[in-house]
């Protein structure tokens, strides 16, 4: 058994101690310390509740304090980050609108993408919401800048559901425009929807304000039809007219098995799609199928790192396993290297257990294993460091893991989850400072990534609040644009404090379309 360094972490395959890099997510950059001093403030840090907040105390209380005490802020329960509470305090205070006529079109699938529009006057951007439906409804709607719309006939109203204001809200401050929607916006694809995935990692696939011009769509397939795989390319500018234009969605390819989920590989030319069989590695130009993953557990959820040479498989019995796709194989009947996991009685790594395991084919890193008590919900990889990614299962389960440190079970927890066989996404801001998810009692939360404190929880919705979308600012640009010093001059100001950002949250459930901001 390998002794535990201060600093560093062991690696069973590379039989070999790798030093431990990197922040908690949602924190700043450590000055120049040792590693078990940073390791000890992290964990005095995750310890402090914000009293400030749980006494309801004003932005102006907390800014006096700042001016008396700088930065770090001092009280009964020890010492909080100024800065850290200022956005605690606004998160845990937000304003839900719900969109009249959009029930059923977005308790499946629900994204954000900007396309180039052919005007009279000339060629403009506009920003548009993909849905998708358990009826198998693939929908537009479009979101406006101020109140213009370009041919759609349903104007779709907000109505501020939370807090609750009786009476007459027109005077309500934050009040979000209305959204537009047509039917004749819509397709009926060929069974229920049960992905779509921007690509939104391949810079490729990207503008210069690094909005993605390519979605995938996936379909879960029926009795009569198989599930099938769709690309959306709006990389041309498309004409003023409801009606979608067909020949931007093209059927790349089906297959005789239930696909589940989907995500982007490596390159524009690859997507990664998870069903009942396992994981497969689809060529775009190609449309040939590869198997990375054969399992006898369906994978329910899938996320490529950043890299994009490795993809993590949500199970279905609760296992997550890390795949590496480098090495792909031409054809389906490739043979995968075999394994068989042992399951573990924990969240900890799997392996260590004799009850009970269950076989598995494929590139696999078997020690970056992890398992979960019930099955794989949503899996969310960090963009601003991969080695973390998050994690839902359908106990109520929400954990955050380090590739690094799997052996040794989740960095951090969020209590209060609600979950018991729904498949609900998780939700990241743009700046990974917080997470959400709806609930199957139809309670939404908010909790802080770095201290896995619950910041919001409350019903809204008579419905699973099923898909998120958080809508990105005007001036964002991805991590990875970005160097460590931008990142670090980074605010919750400059996400939600300007107006011109227009930054908040979609949410879909079957009862409808709702934004969450923060007026």
């Amino acid at each position: 058994m390998p002794q535990e360094l201060p600093g560093f972490y062991y690696d069973a395959e590379k039989n070999r101690y790798f030093p431990i890099k990197g922040p908690i997510p949602g924190s700043s950059r450590a000055s120049s310390s040792s590693s078990s001093r940073a390791q000890k403030d992290f964990t005095e840090q995750t310890k402090v509740i914000s009293s400030c907040r749980r006494a309801c105390v004003r932005t102006s209380k907390l800014l006096r304090a700042r001016e008396l005490c700088g930065n770090i802020v001092y009280s009964i329960a020890g010492k909080c980050n100024f800065k850290e509470e200022v956005q605690k305090t606004q998160v845990s205070q937000p304003k839900v609108w719900k969109y009249s006529g959009t029930q059923n079109i977005c308790d499946c699938a629900l994204e954000q993408m900007r396309v180039n529009v052919q005007m009279v006057e000339g060629q403009t951007e506009r920003d548009i919401l993909l849905t998708g439906g358990i009826n198998g409804l693939f929908s537009f709607i479009e979101v406006p800048k101020a109140q213009e719309q370009f041919g759609y006939t349903i104007q779709c109203v907000p109505t501020c559901v939370w807090p609750i204001i009786k009476g007459n809200q027109t005077g309500c401050s934050g009040v979000p425009g209305h959204v537009w929607r047509d039917r004749r916006a819509s397709i009926q694809m060929s069974s229920n929807i049960s992905c779509v995935k921007l690509f939104s990692k391949s810079l490729a696939s990207a503008t210069d304000d690094g909005w993605s011009k390519h979605a995938l769509i996936s379909t879960l397939g029926s009795e009569s039809h198989g599930g099938s795989l769709c690309v959306l390319n709006f990389v041309d500018p498309i004409e003023v007219n409801p009606n979608i234009p067909l020949q931007s969605i093209q059927e790349v390819a089906t297959f005789q098995c239930t696909i589940w989920t989907v995500d982007c590989g490596s390159n524009d030319n690859q997507a990664v799609i998870g069903n009942n069989l396992g994981a497969a590695l689809v060529d775009m130009e190609t449309r040939r199928a590869s198997w990375v993953l054969r399992s006898k557990s369906d994978v329910l959820s899938l996320q490529s790192v950043r890299s994009g040479n490795v993809v993590l498989c949500g199970l279905r019995n609760g296992a997550i396993v890390t795949v590496d796709v480098r090495e792909r194989r031409e054809g389906s009947s490739a043979r995968l290297v075999r394994h068989r996991i042992s399951h573990s009685a924990s969240d900890n790594t799997i392996g260590k257990s004799s009850k009970g395991s269950f076989k598995i084919s494929g590139n696999i890193h078997t020690s970056r294993t992890v398992k979960l008590p019930s099955s794989i919900s949503s899996l969310v990889s960090l963009q601003y460091d991969d080695q973390y990614f998050l994690a839902s299962s359908m106990d109520g389960s929400v954990k955050l893991y380090d590739h690094r440190l799997t052996q040794r079970g989740a960095v951090q927890s969020y209590e209060g989850h609600v979950n018991s066989h729904t498949r609900i996404q998780l939700g990241v801001d743009p700046f990974e400072k917080f997470v959400m998810s709806g609930g199957e009692d139809n309670n939404l939360r908010i909790w802080s990534i770095k201290s896995g404190e619950l910041l919001f929880q409350d019903k809204f919705s008579n419905k699973v609040l099923s898909t998120v979308c958080w809508q990105r600012a005007e001036n964002f640009k991805p991590y990875i644009q970005l160097n460590d010093e931008e990142n670090e001059r980074r605010s919750f100001d400059d996400c939600f404090g300007d107006e011109s950002c227009s930054s908040g949250a979609w949410l879909g459930s079957q009862e409808g379309l709702f934004y969450m901001n923060w007026p």
